[in-house]
């Protein structure tokens, strides 16, 4: 109850000035005032670029909907999951069309989603319920991240993907890649795996596959994980996420590589909040750097 009552006031605060939401947030998480006049780390820039500058094209590909057409115009359909249905209300849905097995996301969220391995055993009411939660939840003011709060709340349905069993042997969950493009170019991919609810491991790959630990700080959430082997088609994933990435000064392009084919997850603008306290200051300062606003 008083966490809730907390971000209420806080999205109250953000609605109207999502300035001074995140000054408070980051104030709390660094201890430290932000710089938004002379930003210099990876934080810094993606909070002046969100605070600053026009996000509304922040807001079409964070839509995980929208987002669609936009790879579909990068010439890369051929990496997006299959697409089983999209529903502007919950009421609208119709289970009877969809397979035994799916993933269902709301268009304006941030890493919900409801995983249906089989659709015997799924408690629809309960299903529905959690939807209309999601799509009925304006994301972004509390964190001072208004970009994802002009997105249009709908629910989609997708192909439920699986590790292959090479990946398996290496990760619990999906492995996710996560590169890093500054200007246009990776430079850094954020490789998480053995993902649950309560963390994932993590660690950060150069563009040549050099395992680099030194630029995370470990914490209970985010733990260290193994080495694993570059992937086969690496030069093709960082080029994917190269295209993606062209017309912005940073972004997180999210990957998955299945049995060597490439998927596409999400780009994400504003990595958790952009409050990121999971990477080294070097890391932040150095990867600030590489941004020119």
């Amino acid at each position: 109850m008083i966490k809730r009552f907390i971000k209420s006031i806080a999205s109250a605060v953000g609605k109207r000035n999502p300035e001074l939401i995140t000054r408070i947030r980051y104030f709390m998480r660094f201890h430290k005032r932000l710089n938004l006049e002379n930003p210099s780390t990876l934080n810094e820039k993606i909070q002046y670029l969100s605070l600053r500058t026009d996000t509304s094209e922040w807001s079409r590909l964070a839509d995980k909907y929208a987002v669609r057409q936009y790879v579909t115009d990068c010439g890369l359909g051929d990496i997006l999951n299959t697409l089983y249905g999209v529903w502007d209300d919950v009421s609208e849905i119709d289970f009877s069309t969809l397979p035994d097995q799916f993933i269902l996301k709301t268009t304006n969220g941030s890493g919900n989603c409801i995983m249906v391995r089989d659709k015997k055993l799924m408690d629809e009411k309960a299903v529905l319920k959690s939807l209309n939660g999601m799509m009925h939840t304006v994301y972004g003011l509390s964190e001072g991240n208004p970009h994802y709060s002009r997105i249009k709340p709908r629910v989609i349905a997708e192909e439920l993907l699986y590790n292959d069993p090479e990946s398996a042997k290496y990760s619990s969950s999906l492995i996710d890649y996560k590169v890093w493009c500054f200007n246009g170019k990776a430079h850094y991919i954020w490789v998480c795996t053995d993902r649950t609810h309560s963390g994932t491991n993590v660690l950060v790959y150069d563009t040549e596959w050099n395992a680099q630990p030194e630029h995370s700080n470990f914490t209970k959430y985010y733990r260290r994980g193994s080495v694993i082997p570059k992937p086969e088609n690496l030069e093709r994933m960082l080029a994917v996420a190269e295209r993606l990435a062209a017309p912005f000064p940073v972004v997180r392009v999210d990957l998955y590589n299945i049995a060597g084919r490439i998927y596409f997850g999400e780009m994400t603008f504003t990595a958790v909040g952009a409050l990121m306290n999971c990477y080294s200051e070097e890391f932040l300062l150095h990867t600030g750097r590489l941004i020119k606003l």
